[in-house]
């Protein structure tokens, strides 16, 4: 009998809670892109996530501070018995991130201050009990009862979850990144996998308007008038003479 290949670990079942509707679509986007992910549902506010929770049973909850309503401090801890919360919002203020992990948070990261890739590669890592928080914080983790919702499967290398985590064309390792920042080098190779200005601003929960700014410094920088010329030159393809 051929030996056969012995399946993966299920996809990660993400709840997503934000008032945002534009943030609830990138985050939905972003993350449902990814094969060992599943967005199971969006919620708009606390009482909306409980009751999305208790039904659909996520493996992980992704939750705004503030929200019309049930905000996501007061949701939290019915959360927590129901799933690991990882929360994701603009508030960084010092009491509210303390409170937050009083009240059984397993992670927090604050907009503006990770990348798509470092997003997607934090909900991944919540599979193997590590949670991620914004480094700016300087919080560190102590595991509480809420770890038990995590059930650790093998874990591949640090590099192999990064590569999948992106799922996007990357440039050669040995290509220069041309002097671009880190938010340069995200946007452009969010560029390269196709995605449009209003994709990339859902993405990174930035402006369009930022986005534009973005991408007018890349082309200085790539010497290309163009998408497609900033794209060839990203990838390591432009034909010999083509400078832009």
């Amino acid at each position: 009998m051929p030996d056969q290949a012995i399946p993966g670990p299920p996809p990660l079942r993400v709840l997503v809670a934000d008032d945002n509707p534009v943030v609830r679509a990138g985050l939905t986007a972003l993350l449902g892109g990814h094969p060992d992910i599943e967005v199971v549902g969006a919620a708009a506010d606390g009482d909306e996530a409980l009751a999305l929770a208790a039904r659909l049973a996520p493996d992980l909850v992704l939750l705004d501070v503030r929200m019309p309503g049930t905000d996501g401090l007061t949701a939290l801890p019915g959360l927590t018995r129901l799933a690991p919360v990882m929360m994701l919002t603009y508030s960084r203020e010092p009491e509210v991130v303390a409170e937050a992990m009083r009240r059984g948070a397993t992670g927090y990261l604050v907009h503006g201050e990770f990348t798509a890739v470092e997003l997607v590669t934090a909900v991944r890592n919540l599979r193997y009990a590590q949670p991620t928080f914004t480094k700016s914080l300087g919080v560190s983790y102590e595991p509480n009862k809420n770890s038990s919702h995590l059930q650790p499967f093998v874990a591949q290398s640090s590099k192999a979850r990064l590569t999948h985590a992106t799922g996007l064309r990357r440039r050669a390792p040995n290509q220069p990144a041309f002097g671009l920042s880190s938010r340069e080098v995200e946007v452009m190779d969010l560029i390269s996998s196709g995605m449009s200005n209003r994709q990339i601003a859902a993405t990174c929960f930035i402006s369009e308007k930022t986005v534009k700014n973005h991408i007018n410094r890349i082309f200085a920088k790539l010497h290309s008038s163009s998408r497609s010329e900033a794209i060839a030159h990203w990838l390591g393809t432009a034909r010999e003479g083509w400078t832009g």
